[in-house]
């Protein structure tokens, strides 16, 4: 049994001693050491200041960053050299493909790695219809709205069918309204679904609203200083901003974060 209290076995994903330092003429500490467990089915939420290495430590789950020392493992295996097989990754930046509509965005990776046209067909007719876009299916990314190629993008990675999915920061650019009706959206996936979920993201109420747990991270090198479960039901969505412990979670995240922003601040000034 883990300090959490389940068996391992339960784990999804797990970084063990994990550090990553940028070599240079001077190096940066980024990260660690960090030792994390990802539950099979759990979604997980990582805050921190800017520069504290949130980033480096989804590089370095997705497989796109090697850590420095220490293991990171999917499902048993580790991790290494490229994003695993299972795996989903979703970036703030809009990466749809502006020369293809929103059927061809979402077909491209199914396409390139050799699936048969039905099947692809059958996938992508579901994501788009699952993401909102049945309507736009035929329009291109100019003819969208921020938020409509967010959903793009998850869609491009839903029809993978990923059983981890990894998001950095992929509502940042949007207002807050859209932010939190992507929320939901992004809810229903989780559930659906049955993926596991770790989210990068600045917003403290955003962490609070979607997370089974949330994962504070100190000023650079990012390590935990605290780790707080919500303790919200598997059916919530942005209603949940109304509830009283809302307000009680997110000023716990602030409590834990504040010190760690003003180091942050320092160290750039």
């Amino acid at each position: 049994m883990s300090a959490n209290g389940q068996a391992h076995t339960d784990f999804h994903a797990t970084l063990r001693a994990v550090t990553r330092t940028y070599p240079g003429a001077r190096p940066v500490h980024a990260l660690g050491s960090i030792d994390l467990d990802i539950a099979r089915g759990e979604f997980f939420s990582v805050v921190g200041p800017s520069g504290c290495g949130k980033s480096t430590l989804l590089d370095v789950l997705a497989g796109l960053s090697a850590p420095t020392t220490g293991r990171v493992s999917f499902e048993g295996k580790q991790v290494a050299g490229r994003v695993p097989e299972g795996v989903g990754v979703v970036f703030q930046e809009d990466a749809s493909f502006p020369w293809l509509t929103v059927y061809d965005n979402v077909a491209f990776g199914l396409r390139r790695a050799g699936m048969d046209a039905a099947e692809t067909a059958r996938r992508v007719d579901y994501a788009v219809g699952f993401m909102g876009l049945r309507d736009f299916t035929h329009a291109y990314p100019a003819q969208l709205s921020g938020g409509m190629r967010q959903r793009v993008c998850i869609a491009r990675t839903l029809v993978l069918q990923p059983r981890l999915i990894l998001l950095d920061e992929p509502f940042g650019a949007l207002d807050q309204q859209t932010r939190l009706l992507m929320g939901d959206e992004l809810l229903r996936l989780w559930r659906e679904t049955g993926a596991s979920v770790l989210l990068i993201t600045h917003a403290l109420d955003e962490a609070a609203m979607l997370s089974d747990r949330v994962g504070v991270m100190s000023a650079r090198p990012g390590v935990f200083i605290d780790l707080v479960t919500t303790g919200w039901a598997r059916e919530r969505d942005s209603r949940i901003v109304s509830d009283p412990g809302f307000g009680a979670i997110t000023a716990r995240l602030w409590s834990s974060l504040r010190t760690e922003s003003m180091k942050a601040i320092g160290r750039e000034a």
